[in-house]
């Protein structure tokens, strides 16, 4: 079978065609999408499609090669790097690129492809890094508001956490409204109602991201520690659980696995740093949840501590426990659906 690597971009893509051996058969650039791209894949005959996952720029492209029926997979970037850097041919171009992307492909049994749903799932993801722009501006908005009300009286406290609430909120836009209208009143005034404006987008988006957690995966809220948001972290960076044999991948994926570090009579792990850190978080927050309020938690962190783990090393090794609850739970609703 042949097989086709593309390095895609926003206004080009190159491919590459290589042989079972991974000799080179063919390159091709075009403008991006392009006809001519699926005529000159036609004369290789049997083929697979290999492109670089980067979907912010792929997708396009993989719509149109799935709805002409061609077989596809997805080869993560840093595959991409590390192969390049192999390769005999020294420095960076795009059929270079192309041309790992193809011999990734040949040497990898267990590559992503798309698969039926995606869509509801980019969806929440949308959704949930929308949320998180939104916290995030609020925060910055509530900063320089806080800046504002030290310079216009020092001794006005305002608890921490106080104006993400409406009642706050109120209660300095009374204060304000009381004083002089100058320069910094009105901006100050201003950030309250931004402020507001930015606490109801985030309430409405919550609701509606623990309405689509419920639908698509309600055993998972049952979880202690995963509430609305959090589930629909897990399921937007999970994506469909037929991406993962096991729940040993899911965690490989989340950064919850130890990494081997061995060497000779030396047996040892060492913390992964890598994986889908946002996927770690969210399992992290559980985690802490867990460790804080549920009873079988504390006393698995408990028996951990007395194995001789510090609390940190404990609550990881409750991350690991938790990717392989969360896989079983995906793995049993997406049995009964």
């Amino acid at each position: 079978m042949i097989v086709i690597g593309v390095d895609v971009h926003k206004h080009s893509l190159t491919a590459v065609a290589v042989d079972e051996a991974g000799r080179q058969l063919d390159e091709l650039t075009v403008a991006y999408p392009d006809e001519v791209l699926l005529v000159w894949a036609a004369r290789l005959g049997e083929r697979l499609w290999a492109v670089e996952d980067c979907r912010h720029v792929t997708r396009a492209l993989e719509r149109r090669l799935l709805a002409e029926g061609e077989e596809l997979v997805r080869v993560p970037p840093k595959l991409t790097g590390a192969a390049r850097g192999a390769g005999k041919e020294r420095g960076k171009s795009d059929p270079i690129d192309a041309l790992a992307v193809a011999r990734i492909a040949l040497r990898e049994p267990d590559l992503d492809r798309p698969r039926p749903g995606e869509e509801r799932y980019r969806e929440l993801k949308l959704l949930v890094v929308h949320r998180d722009d939104l916290v995030d501006e609020r925060r910055r908005c509530q900063q320089r508001l806080r800046w504002h009300l030290h310079q216009l009286d020092p001794s006005l406290v305002v608890p921490a956490g106080a104006l993400d609430r409406a009642v706050w909120l109120d209660k300095v836009g009374r204060w304000l409204s009381r004083r002089t209208p100058e320069v910094q009143v009105r901006i100050a005034r201003d950030l309250v109602g931004r402020c507001r404006s930015l606490t109801r987008a985030i309430v409405e988006l919550e609701r509606e991201l623990a309405t689509m957690s419920a639908q698509m995966a309600p055993a998972l809220l049952e979880l202690p520690g995963c509430a609305g948001i959090t589930a629909a972290k897990l399921l937007a960076e999970i994506g469909p659980i037929e991406r993962f044999r096991s729940d040993a991948q899911l965690a490989r994926h989340g950064g919850v696995a130890p990494l081997q570090a061995s060497s000779g009579r030396t047996q040892r792990h060492r913390l992964d740093r890598g994986g889908n850190r946002q996927l770690n978080c969210a399992l992290h927050r559980i985690a802490i949840t867990q460790a804080r309020v549920h009873p079988a938690a504390r006393a698995y962190i408990s028996r951990k501590k007395t194995e001789g783990k510090s609390n940190r090393e404990a609550i990881r090794c409750l991350k690991r426990q938790l990717a392989r609850t969360v896989f079983n739970t995906l793995k049993a609703g997406d049995a009964l659906t």
